[in-house]
């Protein structure tokens, strides 16, 4: 007797999953002639709409063998020297922009149809600038940036809560900031912008760094 028909797989359906794009064109005409004020006006506008987390991007990195990996973290200041974001330098992604500091930042604005890729190299920031913003950080935060070793394998949960509690009691209401936590400024050499559009046929303007250090504006095909 032959096997029974297997049942349907669970993610039958998902190639049906897709919306239109209905949203205002992005041309050469109506860009800016920089990617930072491009930026800062799609920024703007992302923080006026209801989407939550706007400050939060996928950052793509590649270990020394070669192996990419990639997660959420959250952008904590831009300007035109770069775009900032903290980490424990000893976890996977602190380890593996040390031996190789090309990196990738995607956001993506679901609720506005954008995304904003943006490649270049990375650099620790000043230990006075990570001092500051370690400051204005929630007192859990600067607790847990002590008491987790983060990427690495632990216990169990408690054996975290019980670090906090020591941390807590060696340092008060005030820890200073570790020593293997701090933040990394990704240098763009390329951003690009997205805009959704009917019939996928997207708007993507592509702003690239010459030599003189000037940006030229590309269009791609979507």
């Amino acid at each position: 007797m032959s096997d029974p028909s297997p049942a349907p797989f669970p993610s039958a359906g998902i190639a049906d999953l897709r919306r239109e794009y209905m949203h205002e064109p992005l041309d050469e005409a109506s860009a800016a002639h920089d990617p930072w004020h491009q930026f800062e006006r799609w920024f703007e506008e992302v923080r006026k709409s209801e989407t939550l987390d706007p400050n939060a991007m996928t950052l793509a990195t590649v270990s020394a063998g070669g192996t990419p990996s990639a997660r959420t973290v959250l952008l904590k200041d831009f300007d035109e020297n770069g775009f900032v974001f903290y980490t424990n330098y000893d976890s996977r992604k602190g380890r593996e922009l040390a031996v190789n500091s090309a990196a990738c930042l995607l956001f993506f604005w679901h609720e506005l149809a954008r995304q904003v890729r943006i490649e270049g190299r990375v650099s620790k920031v000043s230990a006075e600038e990570a001092d500051a913003y370690f400051r204005v950080r929630p007192l859990g935060a600067r607790r847990s940036a002590w008491a987790s070793p983060q990427s690495e394998v632990v216990a169990d949960r408690k054996s975290l809560e019980d670090e906090v509690a020591r941390v807590t009691e060696r340092y008060g209401d005030d820890p200073p900031r570790p020593p293997h936590w701090g933040g990394f400024r990704l240098v763009p050499t390329a951003i690009e912008f997205w805009q959704g559009r009917p019939n996928r046929l997207h708007d993507r303007l592509l702003y690239m760094r010459a030599a003189d250090g000037r940006w030229r504006i590309e269009r791609l095909a979507p």
